[in-house]
């Protein structure tokens, strides 16, 4: 199951740079995650400093 970033995000970035299947990507107000490339490791869950990105289902 793929993830989603709530509205909680800070827009600091660490989720973008940790992210090994470059999912996320900076929307126009705060970062977002393709669906179809998130494979569900967590790792954007791990370095998240606001606990913002959640399972999308």
């Amino acid at each position: 199951m793929a993830h989603k970033i709530t509205e909680e995000c800070i827009s600091c970035g660490a989720c973008e740079a940790e992210c090994p299947n470059e999912a996320i990507f900076l929307g126009e107000e705060i970062y977002e995650i393709d669906a179809s490339k998130c494979d569900d490791c967590e790792t954007c869950m791990d370095v998240c400093p606001v606990d913002c990105i959640v399972p999308a289902g």
